[in-house]
């Protein structure tokens, strides 16, 4: 079979995420490749290594761009809390896009891989790392800023966005209403709101 060229490489990558975000790593098997890539196996291993590296360039590709999206929102805005709250009102969306999962690709595969697939486990809790990372600089930022007080410690405020975020994700995956899941969202984005520094509770 002639080698997959770099085009037809990036469509089946891109495939790939989207079975893999839908159907986890385990329950994806190799015929649901085959059958979703179009591709042999020989095919498949010539091109990606394997199922494991399939799955950890998968996990990049959709890392890589949701960092995108996020710095998108963060750099739209002159404050640093103003982009971190617009970006949780903007996760309450969630029920209301065409997405494979609402739940982050990065926290399913923690959440299901094991010891066996130890690097493909690292690899997501390293781009966790990297989302976490960009909360962190964002408060930082804030308490430069002088929105946030001095005594306000980023990393523990990043910590527990990244936190928020998460369970906000999985319970966007619950059979609920959006307007339930967007009510939480601005919930969340208050409270972000609501550390600037003098702040009487938070703006509506």
């Amino acid at each position: 079979m002639p080698r997959t060229t770099r085009h037809n490489r990036q469509e089946s990558l891109e495939k790939a995420l989207t079975l893999f975000w839908l159907k986890g790593f385990h329950a994806t098997s190799l015929k649901d490749l085959e059958t979703t890539l179009d591709m042999r196996p020989g095919s498949i291993y010539a091109a990606f290594g394997s199922k494991d590296q399939l799955f950890q360039e998968a996990l990049s590709r959709y890392a890589q761009r949701a960092l995108a999206e996020l710095d998108r929102i963060l750099w739209a805005h002159d404050s640093a809390l103003d982009g971190l709250a617009a970006y949780l009102r903007q996760l309450g969306g969630l029920r209301e896009r065409e997405l494979p999962s609402r739940a982050c690709m990065l926290v399913k595969s923690l959440l299901e891989l094991g010891d066996r697939e130890a690097a493909a486990r690292e690899k997501a809790d390293t781009l966790l790392d990297g989302m976490e990372a960009r909360f962190i600089e964002r408060f930082a930022a804030a308490r430069a800023q002088g929105e946030l007080a001095p005594d306000q410690d980023p990393v523990r405020l990043g910590g527990r966005l990244q936190a928020e975020v998460m369970g906000l994700r999985s319970y966007a995956q619950r059979d609920i209403e959006s307007d339930a899941l967007k009510a939480l969202a601005e919930d969340m984005a208050q409270s972000v709101e609501a550390l600037r520094s003098g702040s009487q509770g938070g703006r509506a």
